[in-house]
């Protein structure tokens, strides 16, 4: 299954670390996040890759040459940062006709994917994404998710004061080739995917939930947490 891994961001509230290191390979005991993210999908049987870069994009395309992955990464520079939802659409010839792996790569988390991609094989009719979700600490520093009986969405809540939950969105999903087709014809003009695309398939979006580390490194408190 291809993957388009989400690394172009600025990485703003991890200064100044990511003064002069882009945010996709700040290193984690010696490894940088990037890599950590490529071996584990590839371990599952998931590629190729294709990451969007920006900030810094020097350092990744140097980096990407040496890690053992470039025969299987298309780095896909953006002058502009897209959004989200602009980069997915911008890239839709590589993604129509099947499924992909969508996923925000400035989480640290090791996920067995082969159980994700079980879930999805899985998923209630009807429903054409899967997302996972994860238990948070701080669940109003989240997008925190209502589900019904079956785990399917009902509600969002982003980032707000009293969210009634803790379970959190993960940024980390399986798109059908239902979904990327739907898309591709009617939210050409989206940018941002949480806000402007995942509201209108309430109900459609079944979860997987992973039960072990899953931080969101965007904080020096998170990223020191994930060192130790």
């Amino acid at each position: 299954m291809k993957v388009l891994l989400l690394a172009a961001g600025f990485g703003t509230r991890l200064r100044p670390l990511t003064n002069m290191v882009p945010k996709c390979l700040v290193p984690i005991k010696g490894k940088a996040l990037l890599d950590i993210w490529l071996e584990n999908l590839d371990f599952y049987g998931f590629g190729p890759f294709i990451i969007n870069t920006h900030y810094l994009h020097d350092q990744v395309e140097k980096h990407v040459q040496k890690n053992g992955y470039k025969d299987r990464v298309v780095l896909m520079y953006e002058e502009e940062l897209l959004g989200t939802a602009g980069t997915l659409l911008t890239n839709m010839e590589y993604f129509l006709g099947e499924s992909i792996l969508l996923a925000h790569a400035d989480n640290y988390c090791f996920p067995d994917f082969s159980e994700f991609k079980l879930a999805h094989d899985n998923r209630p009719s009807g429903c054409l994404i899967t997302m996972m979700t994860f238990r948070t600490d701080t669940p109003s520093n989240c997008g925190v998710v209502e589900l019904d009986s079956n785990n399917i969405v009902t509600g969002f809540h982003e980032k707000v004061s009293s969210p009634p939950g803790n379970l959190a969105n993960g940024a980390i999903y399986i798109l059908s080739e239902e979904f990327i087709s739907v898309i591709n014809d009617d939210f050409s003009d989206c940018s941002d995917f949480s806000t402007e695309i995942l509201p209108s398939f309430i109900g459609k979006i079944f979860t997987y939930e992973h039960k072990g580390v899953f931080l969101d490194i965007g904080t020096p408190e998170a990223y020191k947490k994930a060192n130790l």
